[in-house]
């Protein structure tokens, strides 16, 4: 097998007490999967990775001095923000294209990218928010970033970007406000997404664990350049740090999911 890395973790002061992820950072494949029976140009786009948010959380994990986590590989291999029990972790069709290289697919591999990929990702996740909370001795503020098409099935999204949630608010306040005091954004409460999904990261890493977090998602259109991604990260920097400050945002409080009893 081909040396291929699940994650990168970008390096940050552990006790400045958070963590930033980035789940759908990279549009990689190992060599063996080849293109999964895709043209190339699918790789460029929103099915195998969310646009500009490698470069966005970079420029974050460095202005803020804090830890982050990347996943390394496309999510048309298997989708780290997905629970291993979700019938949609291995996609067959995504936005019409149909991936061969995951259809028919035995058990067997089915496992395998499970234990080769989708949880060695979520170990370093895990771990890496452990050393966050031992270094401050409190919870660690988790913010995961995202990206959205600007349209989809020809419908517009007019969101600038969106805050997605369970039923923990407690970041999620604060997140949204500071955004919508710029009177130049159009800021999205859990659309066009629901941010409740049994089994997803933040379900799994925050929800669960009662840690302070937030889904933010960027249209692509606005962080497809350097740019876009340098003017976002310089909006988004005073933001976190403003949000990290805040002692309620460094406490343990689990909340019930939408999605049902944990």
């Amino acid at each position: 097998m081909d040396d291929f890395q699940s994650f990168e973790i970008l390096s940050g002061k552990h006790d400045k007490g958070m963590v930033i992820l980035a789940d759908h950072a990279m549009n990689r494949l190992p060599a063996r999967y080849g293109r999964l029976g895709l043209p190339d140009a699918a790789f460029a786009r929103h099915i195998a990775y969310d646009i500009g948010i490698e470069g966005l959380t970079r420029q974050l994990s460095a202005r803020l001095a804090v830890p982050a986590v990347l996943g390394g590989f496309s999510r048309l291999l298997i989708d780290p923000n997905r629970g291993e029990d979700d019938p949609t972790l291995i996609m067959k069709i995504s936005d019409g294209a149909i991936i061969s290289g995951n259809h028919p697919i035995t058990p067997q591999e089915w496992e395998y990218r499970i234990e080769t990929f989708h949880r060695p990702y979520h170990n370093a996740v895990a771990e890496t928010i452990d050393k966050v909370a031992n270094a401050t001795g409190r919870a660690p503020l988790v913010l995961s970033l995202h990206s959205f098409t600007p349209a989809w099935k020809g419908i517009p999204r007019p969101w600038h970007a969106a805050v997605l949630w369970d039923s923990d608010r407690r970041a999620v306040g604060p997140l949204l406000d500071m955004l919508r005091a710029d009177p130049y954004l159009f800021v999205g409460d859990n659309e066009p997404y629901d941010g409740a999904l049994k089994g997803d990261t933040m379900y799994r890493h925050c929800m669960m664990t009662g840690i302070p977090h937030a889904l933010l998602e960027v249209r692509q259109d606005l962080i497809a350049d350097e740019t876009g991604i340098a003017a976002w990260a310089e909006r988004l920097a005073p933001i976190f740090a403003a949000m990290n400050a805040d002692p309620v945002l460094h406490d343990y409080d689990v909340h019930l999911s939408r999605t049902g009893p944990y």
